[in-house]
């Protein structure tokens, strides 16, 4: 039976009495040509896209409870195309354009509902995780952001006019280039890893280890010596 708007009508006089099964219950055959292994999300459309696509059709789906039971029905439930990496983005966007010709296609309730979302912060690190998603979200779907407003919001760290772009580039460069490797190194993986740190008091935790680090090597000697000694301190990477 084709479900619409007509076949509701149709139905809601006849007292719901037409509607026949959504899908039949098959029987367990001796062989298949391909068998998955969970009934979520990703395992029911590799078996549609199998026998839509590809014309394969002798296929079991493997599923200890029932359908939509684990990840895909009872965790957030959510569909989205806000993910950071370059090569996700397209991705799951042509994924939601999967998603809205669906229901047609299947000719079931998907129960999907395009709208937005509301992300609530509970740490300053989350904050600035949110934001830094926002503004990802906004230079993907090609929204103009001047330099001023990169700046502003944290993705530029420098605003030079064009004719001192070569000067401040070597400048930035030469600076990194004079700073010790190891505790750059650590700076940076502090600055990175941090964003995935619930709280303060625990990034502050990872931060004393890797200062730990630092203050057995023989670059923070030499650090200190060329501090007392008043001269240019040599780095070796140890």
């Amino acid at each position: 039976m084709k479900y619409s708007v007509f076949s509701l009508l149709k139905e809601s006089f006849r007292g719901h009495a037409g509607w026949t099964p959504a899908w039949r219950k098959a029987e367990p055959k001796s062989e298949y040509d391909v068998v998955i292994v969970g009934g979520g999300g990703h395992g029911l459309a590799t078996a549609y896209y199998l026998a839509s696509q590809h014309g394969i059709t002798n296929v079991a789906v493997l599923e200890k409870g029932y359908i939509g039971s684990g990840n895909a029905g009872r965790n957030t439930t959510i569909i989205r195309s806000n993910y950071l990496l370059p090569g996700n983005e397209p991705f799951y966007e042509w994924s939601m354009k999967l998603w809205e010709g669906l229901e047609q296609d299947l000719n079931y309730n998907t129960m999907v509902s395009q709208r937005g979302v509301l992300n609530v912060f509970h740490s300053d690190p989350q904050r600035d995780a949110y934001a830094r998603r926002g503004n990802a979200m906004r230079l993907t779907l090609g929204i103009p952001l001047g330099a001023e407003e990169a700046q502003r919001i944290g993705l530029a760290q420098w605003v030079v006019p064009h004719a001192r772009l070569m000067d401040k580039a070597f400048e930035v460069a030469e600076h990194i280039a004079s700073l010790p490797p190891l505790a750059a190194r650590l700076a940076k993986e502090s600055l990175l890893r941090g964003l995935d740190v619930p709280n303060l008091a625990d990034a502050s935790l990872v931060d004393l280890y890797r200062f730990a680090t630092l203050e057995l090597t023989e670059d923070k000697a030499e650090g200190h010596a060329a501090w007392r000694e008043k001269r240019k301190p040599t780095f070796r990477g140890r």
